[in-house]
C-alpha cells in the first residue's frame, strides 16, 4: 500500500489552503511554541479575552470542521467526494451545569438524526463525562460514597447515557462511547460492557474504546471477548493509542503513583498491536474501527485481510483518522476502496478549546508524524509548481 500519492492525498485543498496547512503545522511541531501558545490561550479564556478571531484563522480551522452541525455537514460533504465518510461530534468540554448535560444531550441526540439520514455518516460518538459532572465518574470510579444530592445527579447522568444510547439503537446508528482519563474510565467501561451486552445481540450498535498506551488495557481486551462468549452479544472496539499522556504521567507523577501508561511508543505499539492480533481472531464477533495515524498499523490489517481474501470495502473492519490531519492515509486508503472514516469535531471556538490545545500537545512529541507531514506536503506544492510550468 503506498501512502506515498500526495496528490490524492491533498486533491480537495488548494494552493493557499496547502500553504495555510504547512505553517499552522510548523507552527504546532514547536513544543516551546505550543507551550507558550497553551499558557496564552489558557489564560485568556479566564481573563474572557477575546481569542476566538485568532483561534479561528488557525488551529480551529485545520483541526475542527465549524462550530455547528450546519458547518461540519458541508466538511462531510467535501470529503465524501473522494469516498472518504465521517462521524460527527460536538467536542465541547469543560461543562459543568445540568442545563450543559441536558443541552449536550439534545445535540447529540441531533446528530444521531443527521446520522441517520447520511450513509456518508456510518457513526457517531459522545463523551459519557459531556453528560455529567466529572468528579462523580472519579468517584464513582474509586468506590468513594456519594452523598444524597451526589447520587440524584449520578441517576441523572446515567440515564442521559442511556437514553443516548437506546435513541441511538432504535434509529439503527452505531455509536462510540468515548475512551477519557484512568481516573473515571473504570466506570466508564462498566457502562459500556452493560449496554454493549443490552444492544449488542443482534448487530454491533454500541462500541466502546481501548486507549492502547495503558498497560491494562489487553488484559481487558481479553476478558470483554470472554464476557460476550459467555453472555452471547457482539463487541464493538474503537481502538486507538490514547489522547491524555500529558495529563496522565502529570497526574503519576503528583500522586507518587506508577504511571498507567506504557513509558514509551514501543511499548504502545506492540500493545496495539497485541489488541490488532486479538480482535482479528475473533472478528466473526468483533467490529473493528482503527483509530490510528501509524502506517505499520495499518499495512498490519490490509496483510491480514489479503491472507484471508477479505474484500477492501469488508464492513466490519474501518480505518479512521482527525479531520485536518493525516489525508496521506485516509485518502490513499480510500483510493483503494477500503473503509474510511474521518473524525469531524465541531463546537463553538471556546468550548473546543480543551480539545486543540490536546491536538497541538501530541503533535510536539518526538514520536510525532508531523515532520512526515510537513515532509509530504511541501513534495505536493513542488508537484504543483512543476506541473505548471
Amino acid at each position: 500500500m503506498n501512502f506515498q500519492n500526495t496528490e490524492i492525498a491533498y486533491k480537495l485543498k488548494s494552493n493557499k489552503q496547502l500553504l495555510k496547512t504547512l505553517f499552522i503545522f510548523r507552527l504546532i511541531s514547536s513544543r516551546t511554541l505550543v507551550s507558550v501558545f497553551t499558557k496564552i490561550i489558557t489564560l485568556s479564556l479566564k481573563l474572557n479575552l477575546p481569542i476566538s478571531g485568532i483561534l479561528n484563522k488557525t488551529v480551529f480551522k485545520q483541526f475542527c470542521a465549524g462550530i455547528d452541525e450546519k458547518d461540519s455537514i458541508q466538511v462531510v460533504k467535501k470529503l465524501k467526494k473522494l469516498n472518504v465518510k465521517s462521524y460527527m461530534h460536538y467536542a465541547s468540554e469543560g461543562n459543568k451545569s445540568q442545563n450543559d448535560f441536558d443541552n449536550n444531550l439534545k445535540i447529540i441526540k441531533d446528530t444521531i438524526n443527521i446520522t441517520n439520514k447520511d450513509a456518508a455518516l456510518p457513526f457517531t460518538v459522545f463523551k459519557a463525562s459531556s453528560l455529567g459532572k466529572f468528579n462523580l465518574f472519579e468517584k464513582k470510579s474509586s468506590g468513594s460514597a456519594l452523598s444524597q444530592l451526589e447520587e440524584q445527579l449520578w441517576n441523572k447522568t446515567i440515564n442521559r447515557i442511556k437514553s443516548c444510547c437506546k435513541y441511538a439503537a432504535s434509529q439503527n446508528v452505531k455509536i462510540f462511547i468515548d475512551a477519557e482519563e484512568s481516573w473515571i474510565q473504570p466506570i466508564i467501561d462498566e457502562i459500556a460492557e452493560s449496554l454493549m451486552e443490552k444492544f449488542n445481540k443482534e448487530k454491533t450498535i454500541i462500541y466502546t474504546t481501548l486507549q492502547m498506551y495503558r498497560k491494562d488495557r489487553l488484559k481487558y481486551l481479553n476478558k470483554l471477548i470472554q464476557n460476550s462468549i459467555k453472555k452471547k452479544y457482539n463487541l464493538g472496539f474503537k481502538l486507538v493509542r490514547g489522547a491524555y499522556m500529558e495529563k496522565e504521567n502529570e497526574r503519576a507523577y503528583k500522586s507518587g503513583l506508577p504511571s498507567p501508561i506504557f513509558e514509551n511508543k514501543n511499548l504502545t505499539d506492540l500493545s496495539f498491536n497485541n489488541a490488532l492480533d486479538k480482535i482479528l481472531l475473533n472478528i466473526e464477533r468483533c467490529d473493528l474501527f482503527v483509530g490510528t495515524h501509524c502506517e505499520k498499523s495499518i499495512i498490519k490489517i490490509l496483510k491480514w485481510m489479503k491472507v484471508n481474501k477479505i474484500s477492501n470495502g469488508y464492513k466490519k473492519i474501518w480505518f479512521s483518522q482527525l479531520f485536518g490531519m493525516a489525508d496521506h492515509i485516509s485518502f490513499n486508503l480510500a483510493s483503494r476502496g477500503y473503509q474510511v472514516v474521518k473524525y469531524v469535531p465541531y463546537g463553538p471556538i471556546k468550548k473546543v478549546v480543551p480539545y486543540l490545545i490536546r491536538r497541538a500537545e501530541e503533535n510536539t512529541s518526538i514520536n510525532s508524524q508531523l515532520p512526515k507531514e510537513i515532509n509530504l506536503i511541501k513534495r505536493e506544492i513542488k508537484r504543483r509548481k512543476f506541473n505548471a510550468i
